[in-house]
C-alpha cells in the first residue's frame, strides 16, 4: 500500500458579466491583501513544481531513459516553458483569482468554456491535495508507525488552517517547506558530484533508444506541473503585471536546473538500473553514501516536500472557488472573504472537506491519471487562449508578451498547444473517456446552476 501511495506522488502533480469587470477588479483588490513579492512568489512556484514528485518520479523515468534521463528533463522543461510563457502573458494581462477560468473565458469569449476549464482546475486541486496527503501519511507511517490515513487527515486539517489564517502565513510556510525540499535535492547533488567516479559514464546511453527518452519526457513533464497555480494568487501579489511573469519563468528555470543536476547526480551514485528498481529512489541514493541515516533524512525531507504541495494546492484551489464565485459562475457564498484574515474562508472550508472525502478513496491511481489528463487539457486551452486574444483584443496593452511572433501570431504558444495535444493522446482510452465524463458533469452543473440563478433573479420582478 505504501509503495502504491508513493507512486501517486508523481501527480502533484492547487458576480457579474464582463460589462462589470472593472468594478469587480476594484472590489477584489480591496478585499485580498497583497503580501507576495517576487521572492515569495518564486519560492511559491518552486515549491509547487518540485513538491513531492521528484522524490519518486525519477526512478520510473530512469527505467525508460537510462543515463540519458537528463535529456528527458530538458524536453519536459521546454514544453513547460511554452505553457509558462502563455501563463505569463495572460497573468500579466488578467491578474485575477481563478486564473484559468478568466484566461479561457476572455480568450474564447465564452463563459461556458471558461467554466469548464475552471471546473477541471478545481478538480485537479482537490484530488492532488488528497493524493499527496496520502503520500505524506505513507512517509509518516514508515517513520513513526502512525496509520497513514490519520496522518493524511491531520496534515490536511493543519494546512487548511494555515490557508485560512492568511496568504502571508501560507507563503511563509511554503517558503520554509520549499527551502527544506530544495535542501534535500541539494544533498543528492552534493554527494553525487563530490565522490569520484569508479567507472566512466556515458550520459547518452539508454535502454530503449530515443523512444525511451520520449516516454520518460512524457512522464517527467508532470514533475513540472504546478507553476500554473501561481496565476491563482495574482490578486495577492505586489505589482502583479511585472512580478507574475518573472515569478513564473524564474520558478520553471530554477526547477529545471535542479532537476537536471539531481538526475545526473543520482545516475553517478547508483546507475539507472538500481534507480529504476527503487520505490524511494532519492532516499535510496542517499543511503548508498550516507548509510541508513541518509535514508531517514531524505524521508523526513520528503514529508516537507509533500506538505508544500498540499498547502499550495489548497491555497490555489480556494482562490479558484473564490474567483469563479465572485464572477457569478459558482454560488456567491464561496466568494465571501473573512473580515480578519482576508481569505476566502468558505472556499477554504469547502476544499478542505472535499479533499478529506477523496482521502477515503481506497485506490485513486486511476483518478490521479484523470487529474493529469485534465491538467494537459487545461494547458492546451491556455496556449490557444493566447493565440485567440492576439486577434480578439490586439490593441490591449500587454505588460508582458510571449516572444517570437509573426505579425500578431505567437509561435511558441502554438508549440505549447501541439505538445500538450500530443501528451493528451498518450493516455489510455478509459482515462480519456473518464476525463470527458467529468467535462460533461461540469456542463450539466453549469446549465442547472445558471437556470436556478436566472429564476431567482426574475422572482423580485414578479
Amino acid at each position: 500500500m505504501f509503495n502504491r501511495i508513493k507512486i501517486l506522488l508523481i501527480f502533484n502533480i492547487d458576480n457579474c458579466k464582463f460589462s462589470n469587470i472593472a468594478h469587480l477588479r476594484t472590489k477584489r483588490l480591496s478585499e485580498l491583501k497583497r503580501h507576495m513579492g517576487l521572492f515569495h512568489l518564486t519560492m511559491y512556484g518552486v515549491g509547487l513544481i518540485l513538491g513531492a514528485g521528484i522524490y519518486v518520479l525519477i526512478g520510473e523515468a530512469a527505467g525508460f531513459a537510462g543515463n540519458a534521463l537528463w535529456i528527458s528533463f530538458i524536453l519536459g522543461a521546454v514544453v513547460a516553458a511554452f505553457s509558462g510563457l502563455s501563463y505569463s502573458e495572460l497573468s500579466a494581462l488578467f491578474p485575477r483569482a481563478a486564473a484559468e477560468y478568466v484566461f479561457v473565458k476572455e480568450g474564447f469569449r465564452s463563459e461556458f468554456i471558461g467554466f469548464i476549464i475552471g471546473w477541471l482546475t478545481i478538480l485537479t486541486s482537490i484530488i492532488v491535495a488528497a493524493t499527496v496527503a496520502l503520500g505524506f501519511g505513507g512517509y509518516m507511517e514508515e517513520l513513526t508507525n502512525i496509520p497513514f490515513l490519520i496522518s493524511a487527515l491531520a496534515v490536511l486539517g493543519v494546512l487548511s488552517f494555515v490557508n485560512f489564517v492568511g496568504i502571508k502565513e501560507s507563503t511563509w510556510a511554503n517558503t520554509i517547506f520549499a527551502i527544506i525540499t530544495i535542501s534535500g535535492l541539494g544533498i543528492i547533488i552534493f554527494i553525487g558530484f563530490s565522490f569520484p567516479l569508479e567507472n566512466e559514464i556515458n550520459y547518452f546511453e539508454n535502454p530503449m533508444g530515443f523512444n525511451g527518452i520520449i516516454l520518460a519526457f512524457v512522464l517527467v513533464f508532470f514533475a513540472f506541473i504546478g507553476f500554473e497555480d501561481i496565476a491563482n494568487v495574482a490578486e495577492e501579489v505586489k505589482r502583479p503585471k511585472k512580478t507574475m511573469p518573472r515569478g513564473i519563468m524564474l520558478s520553471v528555470l530554477i526547477s529545471t536546473v535542479i532537476y537536471i543536476l539531481v538526475s545526473l547526480a543520482a545516475i553517478r551514485i547508483v546507475g539507472w538500473e538500481q534507480l529504476a528498481e527503487s520505490s524511494a529512489p532519492l532516499a535510496f541514493v542517499a543511503q548508498q553514501k550516507l548509510g541508513e541515516q541518509g535514508h531517514v533524512i531524505l524521508s523526513i525531507i520528503a514529508l516537507f516536500a509533500t506538505a508544500s504541495t498540499i498547502l499550495i494546492t489548497l491555497v490555489a484551489g480556494a482562490r479558484i472557488f473564490y474567483g469563479m464565485a465572485r464572477d457569478g459562475s459558482l454560488p456567491s457564498k464561496l466568494g465571501l472573504v473573512h473580515k480578519k484574515t482576508k481569505t476566502p474562508w468558505i472556499a477554504v472550508v469547502l476544499i478542505f472537506v472535499t479533499a478529506i472525502g477523496f482521502s477515503f478513496v481506497g485506490d485513486i491511481v486511476i483518478v490521479a491519471n484523470i487529474v493529469v489528463f485534465a491538467v494537459v487539457v487545461t494547458f492546451a486551452m491556455i496556449n490557444l487562449a493566447v493565440i485567440l486574444l492576439r486577434y480578439f483584443k490586439p490593441d490591449v496593452e500587454r505588460p508582458y508578451k510571449v516572444p517570437i511572433n509573426i505579425g500578431k501570431f505567437p509561435i511558441l504558444p502554438l508549440f505549447g498547444l501541439g505538445s500538450t495535444i500530443y501528451m493528451a493522446i498518450q493516455f489510455e482510452l478509459e482515462i480519456i473517456l473518464a476525463g470527458l465524463g467529468i467535462i460533461v458533469t461540469g456542463a450539466i452543473f453549469y446549465f442547472v446552476f445558471n437556470k436556478i440563478k436566472n429564476q431567482k433573479q426574475k422572482e423580485p420582478s414578479k
